[in-house]
């Protein structure tokens, strides 16, 4: 068994995200971020947390995401993460992301998987740790 650091966390409920389904007649969506190709498909979700725009998969949407507002959602889950000691990238559902040396891997599953990864300033900044 490979020992890790990862810790739960939860969502600062004051933080939400804009978003919106894309549920247009489309054989899906291409886009470069994180340093490489993403994909979205028709039912995923085009995400704006604050600035940040990037989209989901529709079944984790469905599954971590809990509606506020018209347009706006909180992540209902909680998720586990732990500081990067290296550069690298790791695979999401939507294609790869690069990260650097103190980043945050996040994980939407405790195992490790459904993973995404984002700079410390940005995760201590909507995240603390679940209680």
């Amino acid at each position: 068994m490979v020992k890790t650091s990862r810790r739960r966390y939860v969502r600062r409920p004051d933080r939400p995200v804009a978003a919106v389904c894309l549920t247009l007649d489309t054989k899906g969506l291409v886009y470069r971020k994180w340093g490489h190709r993403q994909r979205a498909r028709r039912g995923d979700w085009i995400v704006d947390n604050n600035g940040d725009v990037y989209t989901v998969a529709a079944a984790v949407f469905r599954k971590t995401y809990r509606q506020t507002a018209v347009g706006a959602y909180v992540k209902k889950t909680p998720v586990w993460a732990e500081r990067a000691t290296r550069g690298g990238s790791v695979k999401t559902k939507e294609g790869r992301t690069k990260y650097k040396a103190g980043y945050y891997l996040v994980s939407n599953n405790r195992d490790g998987s459904d993973s995404y990864a984002m700079t410390a300033r940005q995760f201590t900044s909507l995240y603390t740790t679940a209680r």
